[in-house]
């Protein structure tokens, strides 16, 4: 019996798809492509097979920055090329772009591509979208445009002219907290250099802070007239930046396979950059396989809780981490709300992050007991390995390359989850169901 195409075409509208599930398709999409790309000859020099094609791939569009062939060799301009247009679309959105591109076709965006931008976004209203996306296109190439300006007074004098190349790639990778460096050692070379220590960490800063966040301050220049948002994104990520700093300063100061052989101004150098980097950067002025167990566990804590929503950071987000820490002082005071900055919020605020923070916890487990069965490491190492795929930073302890293909599979899927999942999480949050049976309350006993 033949099938109508009136009927199919019926059956396809019906077919709703979520927003989320859509936004992982275009990622995976985009993933496939990046791979082809990476995997022609023109893209590299012999020596990248398709798996490596892939993990490239999927590394530079969640923005990680973890790799298995070194970036600046294996990979010709060309394939260089093709990294730095991951690192932008994925580090600003996906659909960022797509909005961007139908708009300049003078194509209406629909309330279809609405929700997935708003999934993307990180937001929970569908107004001022399109506006968004324009803001977030321009602040993102006048910071890597100043960027790139700044550090080639640095790589030109080094490189030549190929050292203009050198800046903008590595302004891209800054700005989108992407992690990718065209050195083998990434930035040692540069551990003392103030350029590079202020220009880079200033990119990754501003990226990891949020459009929404440098937007407002951009609009109302008064620290009483920000939002709420706005202003525990900044207390907290100067109080995480403060913390990584001091600490690892104070942890790795004597250490001969980190900051030991260097001069006192190298070693605050270094101090500074790697007490920021965690925030999802994934670049490195030091040895981060020399370092003791107890800053790696430091590294590991600030990999995790990552940057801000609406930025190209991953993570659980700083502002997760502020409600939970009000979530816990409210509970010691016996309060049923929380306050901060003259503004409350309320138990479904809680509810959220929780639920976020828990799953997030749930994938970071399950990656690493599955890779700890197929490589047979030390296990502070894989455990690094696997929160710095989860958080999107790519700072690494060598072990990546050393991974077989279950390994490096769950790698891939820790990178992919880490950049999507969230989102996907948020859009579940966001809904709410009517519950039809409404049961007595009942009583457990915690603690």
């Amino acid at each position: 019996m033949a099938v109508r195409p009136k009927g199919v075409l019926k059956r396809l509208k019906a077919l709703r798809i979520a927003p989320p599930v859509m936004l992982m398709f275009f990622y995976v999409v985009f993933i496939i492509i990046g791979a082809l790309l990476l995997w022609l000859p023109v893209s590299h020099n012999g020596d990248v097979g398709l798996w490596d094609a892939v993990f490239t791939s999927t590394s530079a569009v969640t923005v990680t920055g973890l790799a298995v062939v070194d970036t600046g060799t294996a990979f010709t301009g060309f394939g260089q090329a093709v990294i730095a247009v991951l690192m932008q679309l994925g580090g600003l959105g996906l659909m960022t772009f797509a909005v961007l591109v139908l708009g300049a076709l003078g194509i209406q965006v629909g309330m279809a591509h609405r929700l997935i931008l708003r999934e993307d976004l990180n937001q929970t209203s569908l107004s001022n979208l399109t506006y968004l996306s324009r803001i977030i296109l321009i602040i993102a190439l006048i910071c890597e445009a100043i960027g790139a300006l700044f550090l080639a007074f640095v790589f030109v004098p080094e490189f030549g002219w190929n050292g203009v190349w050198q800046a903008v790639f590595h302004a891209v990778s800054a700005f989108n907290n992407a992690g990718f460096s065209l050195q083998a050692d990434s930035l040692t070379r540069w551990v003392g250099n103030p350029v590079v220590n202020i220009v880079i960490p200033l990119l990754f800063i501003l990226g990891g802070l949020g459009f929404i966040v440098v937007g407002d301050i951009v609009q109302k220049r008064a620290w009483r007239r920000l939002t709420l948002h706005s202003k525990l994104m900044l207390v907290g990520t100067a109080a995480l930046i403060v913390w990584g700093t001091v600490m690892f300063a104070l942890l790795e100061w004597n250490n001969p396979a980190t900051l030991g052989p260097l001069g006192i101004g190298e070693k605050l150098w270094a101090s500074w950059f790697q007490g920021v980097t965690p925030r999802t950067a994934g670049f490195n002025t030091v040895d981060t396989g020399g370092m003791h167990d107890s800053t790696t566990m430091l590294t590991m804590t600030l990999m995790l809780v990552g940057g801000g929503s609406t930025s190209t950071a991953g993570g659980i987000k700083v502002t997760t981490l502020c409600v939970l820490l009000l979530a816990t002082v409210a509970f010691l005071r016996r309060r049923t709300s929380l306050h901060a900055f003259g503004r409350s919020l309320g138990i479904e605020e809680v509810m959220k992050v929780l639920a976020l923070v828990t799953i997030s916890m749930l994938l970071v487990f399950t990656g690493l007991f599955i890779t700890s069965i197929s490589h047979d490491g030390e296990f502070v190492d894989l455990a690094f390995e696997v929160t710095s795929a989860f958080g999107t930073v790519g700072l690494s302890r060598g072990v990546t390359p050393e991974l077989d293909a279950v390994g490096r599979s769950f790698i891939i899927l820790m990178m992919f989850f880490g950049r999507v999942g969230p989102l996907a999480v948020g859009f579940f949050l966001a809904t709410r169901a009517v519950p039809r049976v409404k049961y007595p309350a009942g009583q457990i006993y915690l603690g």
